[in-house]
């Protein structure tokens, strides 16, 4: 009995190691924006990590024009954005994970809203992928020296202004 309590207790202790490793490995992997080629409103194939501005905080928001809380959080977000950029030297960057039957929908849906944001199309999910995106929306904020520094899944209304606290805290930093 002793002898199956400390194989028991070894398992246990390895199982545990391997998580905690597995955990920092994953965070490590999120510290900077993924290179991964995705393609502009246009369609033309870009490197998503060209788009983070040394200097700038970067809003990272995955949306889709099939997701009702996606488009609610964008349109929240564009009532504060000009304020932000100002207040806070950033930009918005909105990476739609639309597919290749849907994504000829989203520069209509971009110019019906009117929204000043750089549209990323990210038509077969690999930046989505990369950055463990698995539903929209997700928004990440990317400091000034191009770390993520905070994520967030789903949109409830005023969740803009916890997003408004973060950019207010890594402006303040500098």
């Amino acid at each position: 009995m002793a002898r199956y309590l400390k194989t028991s207790n070894y398992i246990m202790k390895y199982a545990f190691l391997s998580l905690a490793l597995a955990l920092v490995g994953m965070v490590s992997a999120q510290d900077a924006v993924p290179t991964v080629t995705v393609k502009n409103i246009d369609g033309e194939n870009i490197n998503f990590s060209q788009v983070i501005e040394p200097g700038k905080i970067t809003v990272i928001s995955f949306w889709a024009t099939w997701c009702g809380p996606c488009i609610k959080e964008l349109q929240a977000i564009d009532q504060h954005y000009a304020e932000w950029q100002e207040n806070y030297n950033m930009k918005l960057v909105a990476v739609s994970i639309d597919d290749a039957r849907n994504v000829k929908k989203v520069k209509p849906k971009v110019l019906g809203e009117g929204w000043a944001y750089q549209i990323i199309l990210d038509e077969n999910q690999d930046l989505a992928r990369s950055m463990n995106v698995n539903n929209p929306p997700m928004t990440f904020i990317v400091d000034q020296n191009g770390k993520i520094m905070y994520s967030h899944q789903g949109y409830t209304p005023g969740a803009e202004d916890e997003l408004e606290e973060r950019l207010k805290e890594l402006a303040e930093v500098k």
